[in-house]
């Protein structure tokens, strides 16, 4: 279990919002060295993890300096300007539709973005926009509850979709495990059993997304009260 610590590093790094590329990698090493190995090789195994990954990380780790250029002429003003203009949209909806879109496009193995590249500049904006139309502007906690929910879209959109087909990886990645288990079991199998938790899992984030709303528009009608 002492090889768990590295996990609660950087649970406790996240929790006091430290740096997470720096929280990651020394939650990394702690583990690798509680492993048994030395500060050398796990250094090493990171390097190697890398380079040959690199046809992977390299597109991610261009894409930051991309998405802060756009940022910086003003992407996310102009999203937001954008969904403010639409009467039916509300940041739960915003939050939803991209959950859906997301878990569709993971189901395929396609990727159309991540939080650096899509809840960042896009969604989080989207959502605050489409909240600021409907209820005014909204105060720091309901911006912060806004943006944890378009991060939760992607998690939750990406992770619980891509058992459906074997476009991606994780399948096959999923019955690997068994069978070194010694449990014998059929992609047909993991398939049947991934479609409705897909499924279930979109009717949570419509209850959840709408819960948000109803939770923004009691903030602002309680705050026009107050005035």
């Amino acid at each position: 279990m002492i090889k768990l610590l590295g996990l609660f590093l950087i649970g406790v790094g996240f929790a006091f919002r430290l740096n997470p590329l720096l929280v990651v990698v020394v939650g990394g090493i702690t583990t690798g060295m509680l492993a048994g190995f030395s500060f050398n090789e796990v250094v090493a195994m990171i390097g190697r993890f890398f380079t040959d990954n690199r046809g992977l990380l390299l597109p991610m780790v261009l894409m930051v300096p991309v998405v802060g250029v756009l940022e910086k002429h003003g992407l996310q003003e102009r999203v937001a300007a954008l969904i403010r203009r639409s009467k039916a949209a509300t940041a739960g909806r915003v939050a939803w539709i991209y959950q859906v879109l997301r878990g569709l496009t993971s189901m395929l193995g396609l990727s159309i973005g991540n939080h650096a590249a899509m809840v960042r500049p896009l969604i989080a904006p989207m959502a605050e926009g489409a909240a600021q139309a409907r209820d005014g502007q909204p105060n720091d906690q309901a911006r912060e509850d806004i943006r944890a929910h378009a991060a939760a879209a992607e998690n939750v959109g990406n992770f619980f979709s891509d058992d459906i087909l074997v476009a991606v990886g994780a399948l096959l990645l999923i019955k690997a495990f068994f069978e070194n288990a010694g449990v014998e079991v059929a992609l047909g199998d993991l398939k049947r059993w991934s479609l409705p938790t897909a499924l279930w899992v979109v009717a949570v984030g419509w209850w959840r997304y709408r819960r948000l709303d109803t939770r923004l528009k009691k903030a602002a009608e309680s705050k026009n009260t107050i005035r």
